[in-house]
């Protein structure tokens, strides 16, 4: 059965003191929210996870780290493990995002990698795909996006597959304040359901979720998650204020 998420992605945001303190006023608010319809994820810097662990109650929100190694241990100064993650009691993971690929030069075969690893390691992974300006533009981001998809994802089972989540984030609509219109951002997740599709079946498709990650924000989110294909949101900029990102989880 699929789920609705909305998950927060703190980015590199926010002291340790600062986000035990966001952390407590989300989970607070969703605890006393009522008939919240979907469950709640903070992504939180790598510092902040087990401090982060200690305050929230999962029955109320999930937490996930927002990257790691693609290695498992060894002499790589600087990087944070799967199972380092998971032992902070984090139980998602956010892989492949543009920040990640753009910035740090993450390819498709090291993303397989580091999903194999969050898998082994006992996280779910929260898997990022998206296009550029100069992609959509040249009409060329269905094959970007199944390209992400297939060369990083499709060589798990089905049973794996179960622990994935996908995330849609359209690169010209991260932090711009552009968004894609819902009807953009639902020809996409259709798209991406229909691959999955494909390659695992009409169940497994239909029981994934897929979520949309560029600039969602109170006003928008309703519209955005009547699409029959998008199933919440990954949250950059309005996740760091508790109110706003309410105003997101609840427009389900």
């Amino acid at each position: 059965m699929r789920k609705n998420i909305v998950a927060g992605n703190w980015k590199m945001n926010t002291t340790v003191p600062e986000g035990v303190q966001l952390a407590k006023e989300v989970c607070m608010a969703v605890a006393q929210a009522p008939g919240i319809k979907c469950e709640v994820i903070v992504g939180v810097p790598f510092t902040h996870l087990t401090a982060v662990n200690e305050v929230i109650d999962k029955n109320y929100v999930g937490l996930a780290a927002e990257n790691c190694a693609d290695h498992v241990k060894g002499a790589y100064t600087g990087e944070v493990s799967a199972p380092m993650v998971a032992s902070t009691g984090a139980n998602y993971v956010i892989l492949g995002h543009s920040e990640r690929r753009g910035y740090y030069n993450e390819t498709i075969e090291m993303l397989k990698t580091k999903v194999d690893l969050a898998l082994e390691a006992g996280l779910k992974v929260i898997f990022c795909c998206g296009e550029s300006l100069d992609e959509r533009k040249a009409g060329t981001h269905f094959d970007v996006i199944k390209n992400e998809i297939v060369g990083s994802l499709f060589h798990l089972d089905a049973e794996a597959f179960g622990k994935i989540v996908i995330a849609y984030e359209p690169i010209w609509a991260i932090g711009t304040g552009e968004t894609a219109t819902a009807d953009q951002a639902q020809e996409i997740h259709a798209f991406i359901r229909g691959l999955l599709a494909e390659q695992y079946g009409a169940q497994i498709a239909d029981d994934t979720t897929i979520l949309y990650g560029g600039s969602c924000k109170p006003s928008n989110a309703a519209e955005l998650f009547a699409k029959p294909d998008i199933d919440g949101g990954l949250i950059g900029g309005a996740s760091l204020k508790a109110q706003d990102f309410m105003g997101i989880v609840t427009a389900f």
